[in-house]
């Protein structure tokens, strides 16, 4: 998985764990990336994700230590906000680098090892912000819309090596992240959910079940999906 170290990340890789599943996951925050693998027994590779290069290499150590990869999590992202004016082609670039780029990269990847066990799953991971039309967020929102097209091609051609590919798209979940940026009190909260239909804050524990339910077979007839866990915000 990608971007396990924190956050939503941090709940699937603990999710895995509790069902006896072999987790490996990548990222560049070694203190909490350490913590988490003693916590949970899972392996901690560093690897940043924007290196197609690295990624490769971290994907292919985890097949050494860990066997092959029959489940893939393109969880990494950054909803960093931005005005559309101040917006630069570095800033776009890096931008698609890390929301867009490493996912496509990671199912060409695995798809051998996916082949070696017979199938497999990828769970790439959207968001309900391109939906609206996030003005504060046009890089972000255009990766993530792009994610349904990639879901599509590859859930198509990756369907004969009998392997599924869905996405996900979180609402506001309320990560510690989200609280230190973009939630700077309760009643910001509070806000957000009184949009929601369901009335309950939305943490990443929740985003880990519908994980595990695409990676697992009892969704073995479903591709080329995407699934929304919003608590019916949008």
């Amino acid at each position: 998985m990608t971007g396990g170290a924190s956050g939503i990340g941090a709940e699937i890789v603990r999710a895995f764990v509790a069902n006896k599943a072999k987790v490996a996951f990548v990222d560049i925050l070694d203190h909490d990336g350490n913590a988490l693998a003693e916590e949970t027994g899972a392996t901690y590779l560093r690897c940043d994700i924007t290196e197609v290069a690295a990624l490769r290499a971290a994907i292919d150590v985890v097949k050494t230590r860990l066997g092959p990869i029959g489940v893939l999590v393109n969880n990494a992202a950054n909803d960093d906000r931005h005005a559309i004016d101040d917006v630069t082609e570095e800033y776009w670039d890096n931008s698609l680098d890390i929301n867009l780029k490493p996912q496509f990269f990671a199912a060409q990847a695995v798809r051998q090892q996916m082949r070696e066990l017979g199938g497999g799953s990828i769970i790439n991971f959207s968001s309900i912000a391109w939906r609206g039309g996030a003005e504060n967020m046009a890089a972000y929102a255009t990766a993530k819309a792009a994610i349904h097209g990639l879901t599509r091609a590859l859930a198509r051609g990756f369907g004969n090596d009998n392997i599924r590919v869905n996405s996900i798209e979180p609402g506001a979940v309320i990560t510690e992240r989200q609280k230190r940026l973009w939630f700077p009190n309760q009643d910001a909260i509070d806000f957000v959910v009184a949009r929601q239909v369901i009335k309950r804050e939305l943490h990443g524990d929740e985003i880990a079940r519908t994980v595990l339910f695409l990676a697992a077979d009892d969704s073995r007839m479903i591709t080329k999906q995407s699934i929304t866990v919003d608590a019916g915000l949008r």
